[in-house]
């Protein structure tokens, strides 16, 4: 900042009032201005709270510092102003964020890439912290068994008005009972089934698994991932944590790969819309992020829903029931009434390409999926 500059901003008073424009939605909040009448980083003058020159804020950084880090995550999230504008359309309004973001309405909404991001993140944080498929009890710390969580909310669901203590000691005994079904079974998780080839089983050396059109470090690779795979399985029968932990590690990642490539298969069945990629991009930043905020709100209401019923509420359980199953039956509407607005093509031709867009697009789903969980398998 130059001498001038520095002038300027020393003269002024300490009552400037907040250059504003004619939508407050479109400014900062006094509290954050600096409050000066020239920009601070190129000298221009300002006629509102962003130099129209070089695009800085008129933002003051001088206080104290919660107040800062409360401002930072405003602005990261927009939970203040526009995620909370972008979050009626996003659920109720299929298609009109992706109408207005490309006829350059767009100021007043999240980002597509920073709605899906966070949509998505938290929906695999949720779902990877309520996915435990075991309830680990240790009496102490060299011990400890598992039993299955339909079990548990059988019992906590059969005996409403149970002590904790004696809700406890019903659980303890399904364990016990579990842990001696296991040593009386015959089988006990030894008999694996045998992997066959060429109507075989099996073996390393006299029936492996040869592909011709592979090298042969890639077959000796697969044949190591078949002679693992017992052991693989029993470590998941021991705790299935393991892979479910292993599949949410890729899984959003996968997900994110899969963005574009479910944008092609727009532009593909709208190859004469006369759009740009980056137009179906879009759409499917919107979309993917709708149905991972629905995702997240029927997984939240399974949650209340249960915890509910275990303290007698059998109706709001009920209910929670009923929201889940009209969320899970407006996704397919909304992702149907979104093409009818995004890209303007009569009832007919609507419900034919969404049909053919659902196939191609379950199709890719299925293909990644069996990805990720043959990957997560030979990752453990």
């Amino acid at each position: 900042m130059n001498s001038e500059q520095m002038a300027a901003a020393e003269s002024l008073p300490e009552s400037q009032p907040m250059a504003t424009t004619g939508n407050p939605s479109f400014t900062l909040a006094e509290k954050k201005l600096a409050g000066s009448a020239q920009c601070l980083n190129c000298g221009t003058e300002l006629k509102g709270p962003f130099c129209y020159y070089c695009g800085q804020p008129d933002r003051n950084l001088m206080r104290f510092f919660p107040a800062l880090v409360r401002d930072l995550l405003e602005d990261f999230l927009d939970l203040d102003s526009r995620f909370m504008r972008t979050l009626k359309p996003l659920l109720f309004k299929p298609g009109k964020l992706t109408r207005d973001y490309m006829t350059g309405r767009r100021s007043r909404y999240t980002p597509p890439m920073r709605l899906y991001l966070f949509s998505s993140i938290l929906f695999f944080i949720l779902a990877s912290f309520l996915s435990n498929q075991a309830i680990i009890i240790t009496p102490d710390a060299q011990t400890g068994s598992f039993i299955d969580p339909d079990d548990v909310q059988q019992i906590v669901e059969s005996n409403p008005g149970l002590q904790a203590e004696d809700l406890n000691r019903k659980i303890q005994q399904a364990i016990e009972q579990e842990e001696q079904r296991r040593e009386t079974d015959p089988d006990n998780g030894e008999s694996t089934p045998r992997i066959q080839f060429n109507s075989e089983p099996w073996d390393r050396e006299t029936n492996p698994l040869i592909i011709p059109m592979l090298p042969k470090s890639i077959n000796g690779w697969l044949n190591d991932e078949i002679e693992k795979s017992p052991e693989k399985q029993d470590r998941i029968e021991e705790n299935p944590d393991l892979i479910v932990d292993k599949v949410f590690d890729l899984a959003p990642g996968t997900m994110f790969i899969l963005l574009p490539i479910a944008a092609l298969i727009l532009k593909l069945w709208y190859l004469f819309a006369k759009r740009y990629y980056v137009e179906h991009l879009i759409h499917s930043l919107h979309n993917h992020a709708f149905i991972f905020t629905s995702l997240i709100l029927m997984l939240l209401l399974n949650e209340v829903g249960d915890l509910l019923g275990s303290r007698g509420y059998k109706d709001l359980r009920d209910y929670s029931e009923w929201l889940i199953a009209a969320i899970g039956i407006w996704i397919p509407i909304y992702l149907f009434i979104s093409l009818r607005v995004v890209y303007q093509q009569n009832w007919f031709m609507t419900i034919a390409k969404c049909g053919l867009i659902g196939i191609s697009y379950l199709t890719l789903l299925i293909v990644i999926t069996t990805a990720v969980a043959l990957t997560s398998f030979v990752l453990l």
